[in-house]
């Protein structure tokens, strides 16, 4: 990637929008969102099933329709992280990190040197299996790709200021289900210690001076979550659109 979308609205203090595919990974997906005003879509690999060649061709997808391809992989490894970058993604979401060492290995895996310790291939998928210098390949991809920590545990909220201000951090991102259960109170996001661990978390994130994201099942709960401090929001997944809208619109139908 020589340009990510989402880094540059981040950047420009303004909201980026997306939605987060578990299931219909067809060549028209990107498209589609692109053309429903989407900024990026968010590829999951952790509870989707999907292997490293659905990904990659969603990453191409993706760059074509001009939106960033962001992938969730399914453990903070590092030939995880360094594979998904290979392939396209423009960012890379790492579920439950819980210390400032996993944030810090994550960006390093992301970006290569002196910024970190991404191994190097170049002429390939990631930057549009182009020719030319190396250094200035390397220049363009730590300036584009984004790390992104998934924090949603009661340790990663304990440790949520110092994880979010490990230099090349780009985003936080609140994992509110796997939160809500870890606090004991799984589903409940009214409870007291819910609502506590997430004011936690948006202020060690406005202390890092880095944005935060999360997936908003519907407008309004985007809306709050905008008034929140939220900048990066997913809205909905691939497939509660796709059920939610035949319901209601079956529903209609039947009168």
């Amino acid at each position: 990637m020589t340009d990510n979308r989402v880094k540059t609205l981040l950047g420009r203090g303004e909201t980026a929008w997306g939605v987060m595919a578990f299931e219909f990974f067809t060549p028209g997906l990107c498209a589609v969102l692109a053309a429903g005003g989407a900024d990026f879509v968010f590829l999951d690999m952790e509870h989707s099933g999907a292997g490293i060649d659905t990904i990659k061709a969603q990453c191409a997808f993706a760059r074509g329709a001009g939106i960033a391809p962001l992938v969730r992989v399914p453990y903070c490894e590092r030939h995880l992280v360094t594979a998904t970058l290979d392939a396209g993604a423009a960012g890379i979401m790492a579920p439950m990190v819980e210390t400032p060492e996993q944030a810090a290995a994550l960006a390093s895996w992301c970006r290569y040197r002196p910024e970190g310790t991404r191994g190097l291939a170049f002429g390939v998928a990631h930057d549009a299996y182009r020719g030319g210098a190396a250094d200035a390949a390397m220049a363009r991809a730590n300036a584009a790709v984004m790390a992104i920590p998934l924090i949603e545990s009661e340790r990663g909220i304990r440790n949520a200021e110092a994880v979010l201000a490990v230099p090349g951090i780009d985003l936080g991102w609140l994992g509110h289900y796997d939160l809500s259960d870890s606090l004991g109170c799984v589903g409940d996001f009214a409870d007291p210690r819910y609502a506590a661990a997430e004011r936690a978390l948006l202020a060690a994130a406005a202390k890092a001076g880095k944005p935060m994201g999360w997936l908003a099942g519907d407008a309004e709960a985007a809306k709050g979550a905008l008034a929140r401090g939220y900048r990066c929001l997913c809205l909905g997944t691939d497939v509660a659109l796709m059920r939610d809208a035949f319901a209601a619109m079956l529903a209609d139908a039947r009168g």
